[in-house]
């Protein structure tokens, strides 16, 4: 898992270095359960790290969801004819000084940060305090002053290294269900406000026309509605089943991940 390659030299090891740097620092301040708080702080340097392709995400988010009335018009105006409808998007997108491809670049950026900080963990977590572990770790630390002899994997009566499938304990069960709970609050916080009704083609003579285009509408608006609800509730179960089979460290980094996520989702809508 540590040979080098681009990906490793480029994602892990940083990640890696800086995992060990914090463990260090904690332990220098004989802080209690120091790879725990060595977790939590990796979390967070990455969430402040990736937080203005995030802000950039959502800002785009919102900004489409407040187009999506205009935009339905012209969908209207050009049914049928797909080239001009969107020729007329675009323009429109460039008006307002919107580029739809920057949502997706949060997306792009974490994916490789996020399987980086799962291998990291994973080489403690899933490996324990193997002596041979350790020893390919020391290899790829930038410093000497970092190198490391074991890790204590407990953290407020946690065994950070032990999954609550196999623990045996019940407040080891109370992982997965937090975890469950804040996934459920994250897709909860970032799903957009559904804009108000329009009545733009509910009037007078063009009630038939206001019925035709909720004909034309209700077919995607149901699969929209149908992804929403996968995603506010099946996702969380399934984040959930994950934390019941791996170990607790790795729920405690998504459980960090998703508090700030909730937390920054609110002060964004609401700035």
């Amino acid at each position: 898992m540590l040979e080098p390659n681009f990906f490793t030299t480029t994602f892990v090891f940083p990640i890696l270095n800086l995992l060990v740097f914090f463990y260090k620092i904690f332990l220098f301040i004989k802080i209690p359960g120091a790879f725990g708080f060595a977790i939590i702080a990796l979390t967070a340097f990455i969430r402040l790290l990736l937080h203005p392709f995030f802000k950039q995400q959502l800002e785009t988010s919102k900004k489409m969801q407040d187009m999506k009335p205009h935009l339905d018009r012209l969908s209207h105006k050009h049914k049928g004819d797909k080239k001009r409808i969107q020729e007329e998007h675009m323009k429109l997108y460039q008006q307002a000084g919107i580029n739809p491809a920057a949502g997706c670049l949060f997306m792009i950026v974490q994916i490789p940060v996020f399987i980086a900080l799962y291998n990291t963990l994973s080489l403690f977590l899933l490996n324990g305090g193997a002596a041979k572990i350790i020893s390919q770790i020391n290899k790829v630390l930038y410093h000497p002053a970092l190198k490391i002899q074991s890790i204590d994997p407990w953290f407020l009566g946690f065994n950070l290294a032990l999954s609550p499938a196999k623990s045996g304990l019940w407040y080891y069960y109370a992982m997965p269900l937090l975890t469950a709970l804040l996934q459920f609050l994250q897709t909860q916080a970032m799903t957009p406000a559904s804009p108000p009704a329009q009545e733009k083609f509910s009037t007078g003579s063009n009630d038939k026309l206001s019925e035709k285009k909720k004909d034309d509408k209700g077919g995607g608006e149901d699969f929209q509605k149908a992804m929403n609800m996968q995603m506010k509730y099946i996702f969380p179960l399934m984040i959930g089943y994950f934390s019941y089979t791996l170990p607790v460290g790795l729920s405690l980094y998504w459980n960090i991940f998703s508090i700030f996520s909730i937390i920054q989702y609110k002060k964004i809508k609401t700035s």
